[in-house]
């Protein structure tokens, strides 16, 4: 198993931007595909995005698709998510996670099944 470690959390005002990061240890990085999630206060966790081995194929929520890119950099063993335009409702403490599994559909990757491992979170706040 990998062991991640997101940053890049913080307060921001609705309309910015944030570059969140997730850094995961060890020299098989290039094996998982990496999974973001949130959990905004009070509501169960949600998935946000999700990028390929090789980084060529992502999925996202509709509700981040057209605003958030997300990229990985596997000589760094590190994932970016990239946020833009971000609204109040954007507010929660986002999570990687780490999948060893194959699936051909993207779809799969949806839920919290696949993970093996899991970050301890990073905090976003937008602010109106």
């Amino acid at each position: 198993q990998v062991q991640l470690v997101e940053s890049g959390g913080g307060l921001v005002q609705a309309g910015g931007s944030l570059r969140l990061s997730c850094a995961a240890s060890g020299r098989t990085f290039s094996s998982y595909v990496m999974g973001w999630f949130r959990q905004a206060p009070g509501k169960e966790r949600e998935f946000v995005a999700v990028i390929k081995r090789s980084g060529a194929i992502t999925y996202y929520t509709d509700s981040v698709k057209g605003r958030s890119t997300i990229s990985r950099d596997n000589a760094k063993n590190t994932v970016y998510p990239q946020m833009n335009s971000l609204k109040p409702e954007d507010t929660a403490v986002y999570y990687c996670a780490a999948s060893p599994r194959t699936y051909s559909s993207g779809s799969s990757y949806y839920t919290a099944t696949p993970y093996a491992s899991w970050g301890q979170g990073t905090q976003v706040t937008v602010s109106s």
